[in-house]
């Protein structure tokens, strides 16, 4: 039996200024070489839990219990000895690569700095060669040592962290989310090469996820948290296929609703009644030129490059119809959304909305036309003023766009906040965005959305931050205001399994177009595209019991 590596006992963590625990009294151990997935919804507990192991929470948080690693007292180390700890023991890949790379360090400065931190003796040129020998055991190619972050994708990027972590060879990786904001053929390839490595060196790995199927595919153990506490701990498989608490029950139950849901039978508009499209996009173009240098063009050696974000998308949506839009990271999905809205302008084509063609219209009849048009964004702080409460930021778009007196305003603003279950309604109006959770920052997000009664709402990723009892509570929602406020919706999702919970028909994007486009459950069970294959085949199913 391997050895114990991490050992957690009687563990209780409190933020400053805060009378109730984030994580309370929790008992935890961790083999060496283990794979361990942590799951629990938003505010849970998992998080916090993942930084207290590596102390990387704000000063005067009050920590309780004990912490052994390697029958060491991680709670009891000197400064000096924590930073040995950190990186070189134990490393942590965050959900979003970005809050680990420095936009103005090259992706090679970024190991060679990690490396010689650690291990001041290695010369410069070994620590080059180490850094492009673990670059490359995340497919990255030694071409690419001196680009920058921003010339990666999110995908490329969650790679370089993943290399960051590796190139010190730690005893245990804690992976916060790792593959949330990624496609399921990239999330794929991130945690088979996460898994892979780990298995080479034999570094355990704690997978922080709200991804049930994800877990059961990757771990070999799974404990679960609900309100800072652990409720059920076991083989992975054991857990998520006979769960035993309530809480882990509800969570896997609404995992397979999402996953076994049949998806809806689409009833093509009748040719003979002529319908109209509310949104008809005509070879839709965004192409971006990154000019050469300008020694470059001087020499003649180099022309600037142009990207082709969305290339020629022609697509049709119908008032009352859900149409999805799905494809891995960088495909033009948020693009086109944007270029929709003209919150960016479109290279060419035509966008018309209601009988209108956005692209012609001047920025002020582009904003009265924005009251039919709105956003739910994949994370609601894109659209919540910090500052501002939950009422007030709800009436903004009223009183923006002219549509309500101040007591008009807050009046429509409480029935909103029932019809979101934002209730008892008191409770919410005059609180911050910060204190509530991420589904019920969504549901804020989705009642502003709502409040000037839009005729199209465009979605992206509105719940892939979501834990997946959260999840189906927030796309119930959605459905259920959609009949009574006779919406349409255009959802970008890279989750299969809510695009065939939600949509009627399913676009797939690659490469800047639409490759594919059809009724959901035809999509699902005969699928046309090579590129729509690989999707399905990616996508994790949490298997029956």
């Amino acid at each position: 039996m391997a050895e114990t590596l991490l050992e957690l006992d009687n563990f209780s963590v409190t933020y400053p200024g805060q009378k109730d625990p984030a994580v309370d009294d929790v008992y935890l151990t961790l083999a060496a070489g283990e794979k361990l997935g942590l799951v629990g919804e938003s505010g849970c507990g998992k998080s916090t839990l993942g930084r207290a192991m590596l102390r990387l929470l704000p000063r005067n948080t009050d920590l309780r219990g004990r912490v052994w690693f390697k029958g060491e007292s991680v709670l009891d180390f000197t400064p000096r000895r924590l930073r040995e700890f950190r990186g070189e023991a134990v490393a942590l890949v965050f959900q979003d690569p970005m809050t680990r790379l420095n936009p103005l360090m090259t992706i090679g400065d970024h190991c060679i700095e990690t490396l010689r931190a650690h291990r001041p003796e290695i010369s410069a040129a070994a620590a080059k060669d180490r850094a492009i020998e673990v670059l490359e055991k995340v497919n990255i190619t030694a071409n690419r040592f001196g680009q920058y972050p921003h010339e990666f994708s999110g995908g490329m990027r969650q790679r370089v962290a993943i290399a960051l972590a590796m190139i010190l060879e730690p005893d245990l990786i804690v992976a916060d989310e790792p593959t949330t904001s990624l496609d399921v053929t990239v999330s794929a390839q991130i945690l088979d090469e996460l898994t892979r490595l780990c298995d080479d060196l034999g570094t355990a790995l704690i997978l922080i996820s709200h991804d049930l199927a994800l877990v059961a595919e990757y771990c070999d153990r799974v404990a679960v948290m609900y309100q800072g506490e652990k409720v059920e701990e076991g083989k992975a498989l054991e857990v998520l296929q006979r769960p035993q608490h309530p809480y882990t029950q509800s969570l896997v139950d609404s995992a397979r609703q999402l996953q076994q849901a049949a998806g809806f039978v689409y009833t093509p508009p009748d040719p003979a009644t002529e319908p109209t499209p509310l949104l008809r996009l005509t070879d839709v173009q965004k192409h971006y030129t990154l000019e050469a240098s300008p020694i470059a063009r001087l020499l003649g050696k180099e022309q600037p490059k142009v990207i082709k974000a969305v290339d020629g998308v022609d697509l049709e949506i119908y008032p009352g119809e859900i149409v999805g839009l799905v494809g891995e990271s960088g495909c033009g999905k948020s693009t086109l959304s944007r270029t929709i809205l003209q919150l960016i302008q479109p290279t060419a084509g035509q966008v018309m909305f209601d009988g209108t063609d956005l692209t012609t219209l001047s920025t002020q009849a582009m904003r009265r036309q924005r009251r039919q048009l709105q956003m739910v964004f994949q994370d609601p702080h894109a659209c919540l003023n910090p500052m501002m409460t939950v009422g007030q930021g709800i009436a903004d778009p009223l009183i923006i766009h002219g549509l309500a007196t101040p007591a008009e305003a807050e009046a429509q603003v409480r029935e909103m906040l029932a019809r979101v279950s934002l209730i008892p309604v008191d409770d919410y109006m005059h609180r911050l965005p910060g204190d509530l959770s991420g589904g019920q920052q969504q549901r804020v997000a989705i009642a502003r959305a709502l409040i000037t009664k839009p005729k199209l709402v465009i979605c992206d990723e509105p719940v892939s931050m979501l834990d997946a009892t959260v999840q189906t509570q927030v796309l119930d929602l959605m459905l259920a205001l959609k009949q009574d406020f006779n919406l349409t919706y255009l959802f970008i999702t890279h989750d299969l399994w809510v695009a065939r919970f939600m949509c009627d028909r399913i676009a797939v994007m690659q490469g800047g177009k639409i490759v594919e486009l059809a009724p959901t459950q035809e999509l699902f069970t005969n699928p046309q595209h090579p590129y729509t294959q690989t999707l399905l085949q990616a996508a994790p199913m949490l298997a029956s019991a």
